[in-house]
């Protein structure tokens, strides 16, 4: 159900190593711009700077038209140094980590010692599946709970979090929703396990549980019967 390893292999493509690359083949279109400074030097400089005032700059500088293939590239292979970079400043950090697609740059994000910009890579809906399933294990309950609601999120992850004994009521009852009230067209039986689970959890509060006693599913209706005897 988690598309796991096959997509990690695909996010590969969007590294910097691979920005770079293609960018590097723009070189002599640039070559006579006074200006133009080879991207590998102004990736590093970027990756080791201490200068916040350029980080944040670099952070919110508006990318270029994706028809600028090479300009696109570059940009973006400048923003994973930016995201990489811990003195970019936290306000920056969460906005790329909330604002951006691309998984070069969200996965540094995803591994940030600051908790906010992990909770803001958790709730991006244009997350890979395994980079969402990743944050549903992270060490902080709040990082965890928000890839638990991002829609990218698999069904197999969605089990495993209704089935957490740490899990909140709220989540649970996110979770209990699901297939029914929200995500209506989802897989019936995937999206009754995942209810049934919540049922039994032991944080499922009442008034989920009162719910689920009158679910469509006739599995998730004696789950919750039971638990509410």
């Amino acid at each position: 159900m988690d598309s796991g390893n096959a997509s990690t292999n695909d996010s590969s493509s969007d590294s910097a190593s691979d920005s770079k690359g293609s960018t590097d083949s723009g070189n002599d279109d640039e070559a006579g711009d006074a200006d133009f400074e080879p991207l590998t030097n102004t990736y590093e400089e970027l990756r080791h700077t201490e200068d916040s005032a350029e980080l944040s700059a670099a952070a919110r500088k508006p990318l270029p038209p994706k028809s600028d293939q090479a300009a696109f590239s570059r940009a973006t292979a400048l923003l994973e140094a930016v995201a990489g970079n811990e003195h970019t400043p936290v306000e920056d950090r969460i906005f790329l980590a909330s604002t951006m697609p691309f998984p070069n740059i969200l996965v540094k994000l995803s591994e940030d010692e600051n908790d906010e910009v992990r909770k803001a890579v958790a709730s991006n809906a244009d997350d890979k599946n395994w980079l969402v399933g990743r944050l549903t294990k992270d060490r902080v309950i709040e990082v965890r709970e928000a890839a638990l609601h991002n829609p990218q999120t698999s069904w197999k992850m969605r089990l495993e979090g209704a089935e957490n004994p740490e899990t909140t009521a709220d989540t649970l009852d996110f979770l209990s929703k699901l297939g029914v009230e929200s995500e209506p067209k989802a897989p019936s039986i995937l999206s009754a396990m995942v209810r049934r689970a919540v049922a039994l959890n032991p944080n499922c509060s009442q008034a989920t549980l009162t719910r689920l006693s009158e679910d469509a599913s006739t599995d998730v209706q004696h789950a919750a019967a039971n638990r509410l005897r």
